[in-house]
């Protein structure tokens, strides 16, 4: 990680954004001030990625993340069900948001349907929790490994340190064909950071 420490990292050229609203980045760099957050790490100068962010121990995890989001400008999209976009209002709010409606249901699953979107998009940052929920997990869902190599793009990890008010941006990991091998790498790295090795990561 580089040695950036501060409040919002700044985003490079090809991350993609949302449309700029200086009051809506004000207003999520506040709660993150007023919260005492910070980020550290840097983001990748890339266009297309898989972010993934673990551990999902909080439901204040996507309270401090959206918060990250309306800083950054950053324009991220995550998964959400087909069904909460019915009533409209909501619906019109989970966009705005970078929700995205999934068919879960459907024949060519998440994985497939999340991949086209991703290769055909010129640019898409597409964010997910790996363990898919707040208790403690054992084994990882490969959700995410599967979207990140069927669109061929590679993986982000990123993470909350409640006890140090980090959000934390880690580097980024390259799939090779070995999904089981990538796995340990990446969750290597996520036990360096749960021991409080995010400063120099």
């Amino acid at each position: 990680m580089s040695d950036h420490n501060q409040t919002v990292l700044p985003l490079p050229p090809n991350a993609p954004r949302v449309r700029p609203n200086a009051l809506v980045r004000w207003i999520g760099r506040s709660m993150l001030r007023l919260g005492g957050w910070r980020m550290v790490g840097e983001f990748p100068d890339l266009p297309k990625l898989v972010l993934i962010g673990a551990p999902h121990s909080s439901n204040w995890d996507g309270i401090w993340g959206l918060a990250a989001k309306l800083a950054l400008g950053l324009d991220i999209k995550i998964l959400g069900k087909d069904s909460l976009f019915k009533v409209p209002v909501m619906g019109f709010v989970l966009r705005q948001l970078g929700v995205i409606p999934v068919d879960r249901s459907a024949a060519h699953g998440v994985v497939a349907q999340s991949a086209a979107m991703i290769l055909r998009a010129d640019k898409f940052w597409y964010g997910l929790a790996p363990e898919g929920t707040r208790k403690p997990v054992e084994r990882w869902k490969t959700g995410f490994w599967k979207i990140a190599k069927a669109a061929e793009v590679p993986v982000l990890p990123a993470y909350f340190h409640y006890g140090h008010k980090v959000i934390g941006i880690g580097p980024v990991f390259e799939l090779g064909d070995d999904m089981g091998a990538d796995m340990a790498r990446i969750r290597e790295w996520f036990r360096g950071v749960s021991k409080g090795k995010f400063h120099d990561a």
